[in-house]
């Protein structure tokens, strides 16, 4: 997987999204007309924009001089100026770090950036204020847009499940290493990126590069805080004590909303596309998912997800049906009999030979695997 730097490659060549891209770009192409500059800080590129063409061009949050900004609007091109006072940059133009989202935790989580938009969604989704809607729609916008750019190319794997799931126990270390396996597999591991199984399963991708030890430590290191309750803080710091002994671990993305205020985003996934509209997080996490999905056991999330999945497996709405591996016989034929349901959808279609139920999770790659056409 890419990360921001050689991202470049990746995406529209018309799209600037960090200053390197916009030093690059200037003296060799000579011109920004027609180019789409994101949340690039151009506060000392003054000499630069006056003496370079933008017509037709837009700059989507862009800090700059007033004199810059003047002149580019001569030139023709659309400012959107920076919005002040909001927590998160709605044109953003790449996805979030878990150090960007959890900076200043050592003040407590409250003081993050993660907990500050979360108060200002809450704030602002019932007041019906078109401005702020038409914030959160840019800003989820552009996290899809990043997100496409980062996965281009790339096998995704998803891994649901709840985020009941309790760091120490049996079942979160079998996800933590399921997600190990298939990132060493060269599958890309996406979660919904909170707590739990999800966790579990982003932290295994971290561990991919290292030895297998490392894993078993870092399970009891994080065990000293099981929960992201009662204290989200001490259950981030548990993980970034983890990351900081065993810094540069491998790729992963975690798919989180806000919509979920109790659920806090975890810190294993090196990329995180956090979103404020749910129906569109989920939809995209799964859609992205084009080389199959483990669903871990879950509640009432974790069934919607199965269903979500499968209706676009049922009418090929999106080509071949892609793998859909169950795990745990019990949970999902007696406790939630949803398998009995999803093999009579399957039954005689194309997506009939691309599901499975496995008892144990040290099953479920292998099944994966089976199932990939």
């Amino acid at each position: 997987m890419q990360t921001s730097p050689a991202h470049a490659a990746h995406h529209d060549d018309r799209e600037i999204e960090t200053l390197e891209e916009f030093d690059a770009v200037v003296p060799a192409r000579g011109t920004l007309a027609g180019f789409r500059v994101q949340a690039v800080d151009l506060t000392d590129r003054t000499r630069e924009l006056l003496a370079t063409d933008t017509a037709g061009a837009v700059f989507l949050g862009c800090p700059m001089r007033e004199n810059a900004a003047k002149k580019i609007r001569a030139d023709g091109a659309l400012v959107f100026p920076p919005v002040p006072n909001l927590p998160f940059d709605p044109y953003r133009g790449l996805l979030y770090s878990p150090d960007e989202l959890f900076d200043g935790l050592e003040k407590g989580y409250e003081q993050t950036p993660d907990a500050l938009a979360y108060a200002w969604f809450q704030r602002t989704k019932a007041d019906g204020d078109i401005y702020a809607s038409m914030l959160r729609s840019v800003h989820d916008d552009a996290v899809s847009d990043a997100l496409d750019e980062l996965l281009r190319g790339t096998r995704v794997v998803g891994v649901m499940g709840g985020h009941a799931m309790a760091r120490g126990t049996r079942e979160y270390t079998g996800a933590a290493r399921l997600g190990r396996e298939l990132a060493r597999a060269g599958l890309t591991v996406a979660t919904g990126g909170g707590p739990g199984a999800m966790e579990a399963a982003n932290l295994g991708a971290y561990a991919a590069p290292f030895e297998d030890a490392m894993l078993d430590e870092a399970c009891a290191i994080l065990s000293e805080a099981p929960s992201f309750t009662p204290s989200i803080s001490d259950w981030a710091r548990a993980a970034f004590e983890v990351r900081a002994r065993w810094p540069r671990g491998g790729h992963s993305v975690g798919i989180p909303t806000w919509f979920y205020g109790h659920e806090p985003p975890n810190a294993f996934a090196s990329h995180i596309a956090k979103y404020f509209a749910n129906a569109t997080r989920e939809d995209g996490l799964l859609a992205r998912s084009t080389a199959g999905v483990v669903f871990l056991p879950g509640a009432a999330g974790t069934v919607q997800e199965i269903f979500d999945n499968a209706t676009p497996n049922y009418y090929e709405s999106r080509g071949e049906p892609t793998p859909m591996v169950l795990v745990n016989r019990v949970h999902w034929t007696e406790k939630l009999p949803t398998w009995p349901l999803l093999q009579a959808l399957a039954r005689e279609r194309s997506m009939e030979a691309r599901i499975a139920l496995v008892d144990r999770i040290e099953d479920a790659g292998e099944a994966l695997k089976r199932l990939t056409p």
